[in-house]
């Protein structure tokens, strides 16, 4: 049954495991609380007040993006020989479902128990410009040391998909995530111009910034005296993971409190964005202004602008996976965080 009256916030799980708390505006993560290796319980996600401050705030601040998340280039795309137009709000080109996406919608809440919370959000035929009506589920769940995210979506018509949490990790639960060691599972990133769009297929990350492959302090690339990193202000990229299905990505850890993060995901990419854009303009529950570098995103997903780059005859390119979604198939992207404490 759908509660259409919809809680102002959702509690599952319970210490000493994590504990999750879901606005339903935006499907969006508003406190993470876990229990460090250093035997302190804190917060280590980013969070606003509520929704009000959720649907005011351009940061995404943890919550689910779409109908596209990531970037299409010019707020346009051809699906089946029909030009679609979506708004353009990120320097001429089209982010996260644009200015009032999923992030700003308020999610009905249809399952709720001690350690799990479905919400679904159901957007309308020709919403934001995307075709077909799109139901979209995202079910949280806390199992022992992990909180699992399973995002699904179905349409009545042919349109493009791409969901993700945009939660904004800091194991420390203060300061910057400067000193934090992040190790990524990819050989290959997608380059991109100084507007975030791809310039053109994915290249070697050997030499380059975005090589992640073992644990790497986050203040050194962020800072690197590279193009790419000075137009974004730092690490806003998409990494093409290696290998396929369900399996972990990636690893964050946190030294000052001794804690981990181990990502896993079903998806081909994850951009990392190491919250270059965070200016003051928005504050946390607390009443603290998000500064630049105190939060990292992990988002799994497809790459940024794919529903351009897909072959114009329908044929599968396996470097670009597709972001089409018809009637009778199901989208899904499931992930999950693992928690747990350094040596």
């Amino acid at each position: 049954m759908v509660n259409h009256s919809a809680p102002d916030v959702v509690v599952i799980g319970h210490a000493p495991g994590p504990e999750l708390h879901v606005l339903p505006v935006g499907a969006t993560v508003q406190r993470l609380l876990v229990t460090g290796g250093d035997g302190v319980r804190r917060d280590v996600v980013l969070g606003l007040a509520d929704g009000d401050a959720v649907r005011a705030s351009t940061d995404y601040v943890g919550s689910i993006v779409g109908r596209y998340a990531n970037r299409i280039a010019h707020g346009r795309f051809t699906l089946d020989g029909v030009e679609h137009e979506v708004p353009a709000n990120d320097r001429g080109h089209h982010l996260h479902g644009g200015p009032e996406g999923f992030h700003t919608r308020t999610w009905d809440v249809v399952e709720k128990s001690a350690d799990e919370v479905t919400l679904e959000l159901v957007s309308p035929d020709g919403d934001a410009g995307y075709p077909g009506e799109l139901t979209v589920r995202a079910a949280y769940r806390v199992e022992g040391d992990v909180v699992r995210l399973d995002i699904t979506a179905t349409t009545t018509a042919p349109t493009i998909v791409n969901l993700t949490s945009h939660a904004y990790f800091n194991l420390h639960g203060s300061g910057t995530i400067d000193d934090h060691l992040l190790q990524v599972d990819a050989a290959r990133y997608t380059p991109v111009g100084a507007d975030s769009i791809p310039t053109g297929g994915h290249a070697a990350v050997d030499g380059t910034p975005f090589d992640l492959r073992r644990p790497t302090r986050l203040g050194d690339p962020v800072r690197a005296d590279h193009p790419e990193v000075r137009d974004a202000r730092g690490i806003d990229h998409n990494l093409v993971l290696d290998g396929s299905g369900w399996r972990p990505v990636a690893v964050l850890d946190g030294p000052a409190t001794r804690t981990r993060l181990e990502l896993w995901s079903d998806q081909p990419g994850l951009q990392v964005y190491t919250g270059n854009f965070l200016a003051g303009t928005s504050l946390d529950r607390t009443g603290r202004m998000l500064r630049q570098g105190d939060g990292l995103c992990l988002e799994p997903q497809l790459a940024p602008d794919t529903p351009n780059r897909e072959p114009a005859d329908g044929t599968a390119d396996p470097d670009w996976p597709s972001a089409v979604l018809r009637p009778g198939q199901t989208y899904r992207n499931r992930m999950a965080w693992l928690f747990s404490s350094l040596a």
